[in-house]
């Protein structure tokens, strides 16, 4: 195999070497690994800490974040409430505070009250065609529904009475006593305590019936009134057998939609019903 004795010599030398250095190579290359490996794994753990580290405040910052969402929810409920009670105060300061009271020979409506607001009713509604009556003007959208829905069902109703002012039922009463003495009491207020004096009561009959206001719970308009006008916010002021006055089935009083449906429903009357009950319905008398 090798030629001389110095050959095989050197060779082995070579070998030797070769087997040395590999030895040394795989030796610190392992070393080397064994510290990677090491480093990698530290690594990781920091990580994996610094991660959770992060995690942990996440959550502590999702927890303020809750915390002061609460608090902004509570805070703007409390701003709302208080948006809505300013606008509740400010809607009642502007509706007359009269409209819903009573004053059939219960409360006085003193010589000095006019509705703020009045519009004359148009002439094709009334049954005198000469006279000038007027209503309340925010009353005025809903009588008009009405007998524009009442003459589409061939409903015949005609206005005969309106507004009527402290002097002129001052004046009426007075014509009143002197034909029929104390009788008047029965069917006329007294100035002060007629619900005409509001603007918002309506005192019906038909183009037959004229002022013979005791044949006008025999007509269709009466009939069709005590199924309808609720709809339109008006009630029958003075049923059959109520304290105040005789039955008068042709005067009809404005109440807002809200109360008339309740009375309608309920078959209640409304000089029977509390007085602070009604109240709560005249910040929507209008609605």
């Amino acid at each position: 195999m090798f030629k001389n004795f110095k050959d095989y010599k050197y060779k082995k030398y070579i070998i030797g070497v070769i087997i040395l250095v590999t030895s040394l190579g795989f030796g610190y290359g392992g070393y080397f690994y064994s510290l990677t490996t090491k480093g990698i794994v530290q690594n990781t753990k920091d990580l994996e800490n610094i991660i959770l580290r992060l995690e942990n405040k996440n959550i502590i910052l999702a927890k303020k974040l809750q915390k002061e969402k609460h608090k902004n929810e509570v805070f703007g409920n409390q701003i709302g409430k208080i948006v809505g009670t300013v606008g509740i105060l400010d809607k009642l300061v502007k509706i007359d505070k009269e409209l819903l009271q009573k004053y059939s020979k219960v409360y006085f409506l003193n010589e000095n009250y006019v509705p703020k607001e009045l519009t004359n009713i148009p002439i094709d509604y009334l049954y005198e065609k000469d006279r000038k009556l007027e209503i309340n003007a925010k009353v005025f959208p809903y009588l008009q529904s009405l007998l524009v829905v009442a003459k589409e069902n061939n409903i015949d109703l005609k206005i005969i009475s309106a507004y009527r002012s402290f002097g002129e039922q001052t004046v009426l009463k007075s014509g009143y006593k002197v034909v029929y003495g104390n009788g008047s009491n029965k069917f006329s207020a007294d100035q002060g305590y007629s619900e005409h004096q509001l603007g918002t009561t309506i005192d019906f009959t038909t183009s037959k019936t004229g002022a013979t206001f005791g044949k006008f719970k025999n007509t269709k308009g009466f009939n069709w009134l005590k199924e309808n006008a609720y709809k339109y916010g008006f009630i029958l002021s003075y049923p059959n057998n109520n304290a105040y006055y005789q039955y008068e089935p042709w005067h009809w009083r404005f109440v807002g939609k809200s109360l008339a449906r309740r009375l309608h429903e309920e078959k209640q009357y409304f000089y029977d019903m509390n007085q602070r009950t009604i109240d709560n319905y005249l910040i929507n008398i209008f609605d």
